[in-house]
């Protein structure tokens, strides 16, 4: 199997949301993270020439965590409107561009990502997930590299970034994460321990479960005594940041393949979207580039 782009979808169309404020249709309809987004994919695709594509959506909260933590999760901002209404529009843009879009239903994004990268490299094939979700450093491996587009250097992620970003090796990233929490997700960890707490911890005890075992070693007091007794935290936020990696994937790498574009669908998009440039950038070498705009 040949390099596959992994994209998780929400991430990037509220990159794309935020990135240019105001872009309506002619019909006046929100379309700016229609086109953010679009731009967003084709810069991926260039930069990182994949062989397989994949965009990744959430299809609801995890049954599983929900139950550990029925917190999980709340406060966050509802979707805005004017984004909620251009999703649609993604996945039209999508199905005629030729790249497959997944959505389960009760199924986070990131455990469908999980699941999907360690199916590809099981088969031999090299992935890069792009996102800024600090949940994927647990999977970075030989095979599995991360593209974080608020990365400036555009490098792909492998061990040294993460070890760089949280001091810790992507085998430590679900017990560092479990130890100071994730305050995105409404996941509390530890009180008094931040991420260089955690680093530092587990620089010098390996791992959570020795951290556990030798808790009359740990300096200062106030540190120990914060440890004491935060076990079952410990041990459900381990769980609740855990990503699945053995979900049922219902593709074949055959699947994952761009396909051609359908080029008088995305015709259709983009005059109905008002996006010129783009729509004049699909007219082959010759064609009168003014005559496709009308």
């Amino acid at each position: 199997m040949g390099p596959l782009l992994i994209i998780d979808g929400h991430a990037y169309a509220y990159r794309a949301f935020y990135a240019i404020r105001e872009l309506r249709s002619p019909a006046g309809r929100p379309t700016n993270a229609i086109f953010g987004f679009i731009k967003m994919l084709e810069k991926l695709r260039a930069v990182l020439g994949p062989e397989y594509v994949a965009v990744i959506w959430d299809g609801g909260l995890s049954a599983e965590r929900m139950a550990l933590l029925p917190a999980y999760k709340a406060g966050r901002p509802e979707t805005p409107a004017d984004l909620q209404v251009q999703f649609d529009g993604m996945g039209e843009y999508l199905q005629a561009a030729g790249v497959v879009s997944v959505c389960r239903d009760g199924v986070e994004a990131d455990d469908y990502i999980a699941s999907l990268a360690r199916r590809a490299e099981q088969a031999g094939g090299r992935v890069v997930i792009a996102s800024a979700d600090k949940d994927f450093m647990q999977l970075v491996s030989p095979g599995v590299g991360l593209f974080n587009p608020q990365d400036q250097t555009g490098a792909v992620w492998t061990r040294v970034q993460v070890r760089e970003k949280t001091g810790v090796e992507p085998e430590q990233v679900v017990d560092w994460l479990s130890l100071m929490g994730d305050a995105v997700d409404n996941i509390p960890g530890v009180p008094g321990v931040g991420s260089k707490t955690a680093a530092r911890l587990l620089e010098q005890f390996g791992s959570m479960t020795n951290l556990l075992a030798r808790l009359p070693e740990v300096k200062p007091e106030r540190l120990r005594r914060a440890l004491v007794g935060a076990e079952e935290l410990l041990r459900r936020n381990a769980q609740m940041v855990r990503l699945r990696d053995d979900l049922p994937c219902d593709f074949s790498p055959a699947d994952l393949v761009v396909r051609p574009p359908a080029l008088d669908k995305l015709s259709d998009l983009y005059r109905l979207w008002g996006f010129k440039g783009l729509l004049a950038a699909l007219a082959p070498p010759g064609t009168d580039r003014q005559q496709i705009l009308i």
